[in-house]
């Protein structure tokens, strides 16, 4: 009897180890949770904290690495900035700007791809505003005449924002994601 019960102690122990070593490893990999108008849109790679396993923040051999397939572009003269484009991509991206060594930016310049909160070229103003309330008073564009410029700060914890360009019919053309300063930089690496 004192065998069987040594046995059913020794087997507690082990599931009760588990438990102990989970909770120290589950909130660092676990991304904290997010309100779900700042997800992603099902389908789509873009998000606040880069696109799909291309994470804001990583250099560029990270980049290309956990990109999976070739990218095209040369790296600027002393960490100047410089886009990187996936070899076999559309016309309208994504683009991958890397200043400083780093991936700080990524651009969206046509196709249906749905940014951050669902908001895609095309749409108007008054659509992206209500995709996104917390965005910033929209501002004129440096280039395009009667064009606006919609900025709207991530929700997610991050210090990443989104920016839409829109031209003078009121609708976006353009978007894009990154950290500031560059994801305001209007000409891109210009």
């Amino acid at each position: 009897m004192f065998a069987a019960v040594l046995l059913v102690a020794c087997q507690r122990t082990p599931p009760a180890e588990p438990p102990a070593a989970e909770p120290a490893a589950t909130p660092a990999a676990a991304p904290a949770p997010s309100p779900a108008s700042t997800a992603p849109v099902a389908g789509s790679d873009a998000d606040w904290q880069g696109y799909g396993a291309a994470q804001l923040g990583i250099d560029a051999e990270q980049l290309r690495a956990v990109w999976g397939s070739e990218l095209q572009g040369e790296a600027g003269a002393d960490g100047a900035c410089y886009y990187l484009s996936p070899a076999a991509h559309s016309e309208g991206g994504p683009f991958f700007m890397l200043e400083g060594g780093r991936f700080v930016r990524y651009d969206v310049r046509g196709g249906d791809t749905a940014a951050p909160g669902g908001g895609r070229i095309g749409m108007d103003l008054a659509q992206l505003q209500a995709l996104y309330p917390q965005a910033e008073p929209v501002q004129p564009h440096k280039y395009v005449a009667d064009g606006k410029v919609l900025r709207v700060p991530a929700t997610d914890g991050s210090q990443g924002a989104l920016v839409f360009e829109l031209g003078a019919d009121g609708k976006a053309t353009v978007w894009r994601v990154g950290l500031p300063p560059q994801v305001d930089y209007v000409e891109g690496c210009g």
